[in-house]
């Protein structure tokens, strides 16, 4: 395939129109080379039967380098020990297709044709060259339950095994972070396809897990993994008694097609018009993995984050929060230096848009953000407005009050379960 059309892109930095997919100046010198030779790597398609699209032009990948856990002699590999069931036959399929050569390490070598051709995920006509490790049982798979210490193996994440949910997660302290997470989870509903994105959002399985309902939705990850509770922290992307582990590159094109109902994601940096930018703050540039892709098929999108960074202290007394020191930058800007989700695009395309931090929530409307509810112990002019850099829509009468139980040691009237419960009713 020579490239891909996809509307994943519009109106970010990675349309032609705003950056090319450029992060730095370098690449944006690079693209502009290519650009005049018609070579670019990302091209605007403004009619393709009627609608707008981003051409992704292929590139040429000539070395694959991969792990996986058995080989055979004859270079059918499988991958039984993996926490995850990435891409590696569709990067092998594009590196053989331009003439390159794929490298795949393993723990072990079986004898040839003994592999169950089933598990087989690489075969062996698109394998160059095996390797196999002198030393195993040094390879890293995940941390043992609470991040204590680095592993060879551990069954609960590979699926291999279905482990006590209560000795691998435990509930969250209650804090300023419990506090957003508690209020993402308000949004979901039982039935729920639901992704949780890196970071503070992957401690959402941790509180449905804690409330009793992590049983009435799907939980899904961008590596594939389908069902279970995601790990959190460093342990991103497993998932405790995952029921499918799903290749990646299908894994995306179902969240390119058919979307998720229901995802939260970090909070990093929003403009005026709710537009989100993961790829370039503060000076520094960072990836954006499958933020794009996840965010634009979303039908409802959460981000979740602190109001303010860097330095920030807060805790959580007498349900109510406390601002003990406030943080040196603002995350809600006038407009940021580059952007990874664009908002008026979701809202016209009829998805429902939240943002929730420690101190209030806001959601985007076709006429803009509305600051739609506020945290008991939250000043309005000296906490929320005044940490901003543009001045939201307020209803009349003012935002009403962030749920009173969500501050408390023990989520009250209910839980988690009957805010679900009630929404059926």
């Amino acid at each position: 395939m020579q490239g891909v059309l996809s509307k994943v892109g519009l109106g970010t930095f990675m349309d032609e129109r705003v950056d090319a997919g450029c992060l730095n100046p370098s690449a944006k010198k690079i693209t502009a080379e290519l650009a005049a030779q018609n070579k670019q790597f990302i091209k605007y398609v403004p009619d393709f039967d009627g609608e707008e699209y981003l051409y992704y032009r292929g590139l040429p990948y000539t070395k694959a380098l991969m792990r996986a856990t058995t080989a055979d002699e004859n270079g059918n590999v499988t991958i039984e020990n993996e926490v995850y069931n990435l891409e590696l036959s569709t990067i092998a399929r594009a590196v053989k297709a331009y003439g390159g050569k794929v490298i795949v390490q393993v723990e072990r070598l079986a004898k040839a044709g003994s592999l169950d051709p089933k598990m087989v995920k690489i075969a062996r006509n698109l394998v160059d060259y095996i390797v196999v490790a002198e030393h195993p049982e040094n390879i890293v798979h995940g941390l043992w339950p609470h991040g204590k210490q680095n592993i060879n193996y551990w069954h609960g994440l590979s699926g291999r095994i279905k482990v006590p949910l209560s000795d691998s997660l435990k509930p969250m302290p209650l804090d300023a972070q419990k506090v957003m997470v508690r209020r993402a989870c308000m949004e979901a509903q039982a039935g729920w396809m639901c992704n949780f994105g890196i970071g503070l959002p992957t401690f959402c399985g941790s509180v449905m897990a804690e409330e009793g309902v992590m049983d009435e939705i799907t939980m899904i990850s961008e590596s594939g993994s389908v069902g279970g509770v995601p790990g959190g922290g460093p342990d991103f992307g497993g998932h405790w008694n995952i029921e499918a582990s799903v290749d990646q590159g299908d894994h995306f094109d179902w969240f390119d097609g058919t979307g998720l109902d229901f995802g939260v994601f970090g909070l990093s940096e929003a403009q005026e018009d709710g537009s989100i930018n993961t790829s370039f703050l503060n000076g520094v540039t960072l990836g954006v993995g499958g933020f794009a892709n996840i965010t634009a098929g979303a039908n409802n999108a959460m981000f979740i984050g602190t109001f303010t960074a860097k330095g920030l202290e807060e805790a959580i007394e007498d349900g109510k929060l406390v601002i003990k020191k406030e943080g040196r930058l603002k995350k809600f800007v006038k407009k940021s230096l580059q952007l990874t989700f664009d908002a008026n695009l979701a809202v016209k395309r009829g998805k429902r848009l939240l943002y929730i931090t420690e101190r209030c929530v806001f959601e985007r409307t076709p006429e803009g953000m509305v600051l739609i509810e506020i945290a008991p112990g939250v000043d309005l002019q000296k906490d929320i407005l005044d940490q901003m850099e543009f001045t939201p829509i307020i209803p009349a009468g003012g935002p009403r009050l962030m749920p009173a139980e969500i501050f408390q040691p023990v989520w009250g009237n209910g839980g988690l379960k009957a805010v679900w419960e009630a929404k059926v009713k």
